[in-house]
């Protein structure tokens, strides 16, 4: 049965989406980007402080499914210029110190609310 998930302690949806949906042990979450739940306030500027926030934003969706980083499977990372690779990772990796989750790595021409990335994850249980 599907189980849409929500918390206030993540960005709430800019469209017509769920922050997650749980079917069964899966839990699909939607991309986040860096918005800050408290203020709603999109952030723009450096690349590490968006993947910052990102982060926080993934653990707060995990959270309110009672799962962590530890039950990621898969992720994909949007990003507007692989030239930020090297600093998403190095964010990126600080969530996942063992076994890492499968994962792809997309360029692409936009992201919304100009953001420069945007991470989407699937969690099982």
């Amino acid at each position: 049965m599907k189980k849409v998930i929500h918390t206030d302690n993540a960005p709430k949806a800019v469209g017509p989406y769920s922050q997650a949906v749980q079917m069964g042990d899966f839990l699909f979450c939607s991309g986040q980007i860096s918005i800050d739940p408290k203020t709603n306030e999109v952030f723009t500027g450096d690349i590490r402080t968006q993947t910052e926030m990102v982060m926080r934003n993934i653990d707060a969706v995990l959270s309110a499914a009672g799962m962590n980083f530890g039950n990621i499977i898969k992720t994909t990372i949007f990003i507007t210029n692989m030239s930020d690779f090297v600093t998403v990772n190095e964010v990126y990796a600080k969530a996942f110190k063992e076994a890492p989750p499968a994962r792809s790595t997309v360029a692409v021409a936009g992201l919304p609310k100009g953001v420069s990335v945007e991470i989407e994850v699937i969690a099982h249980r």
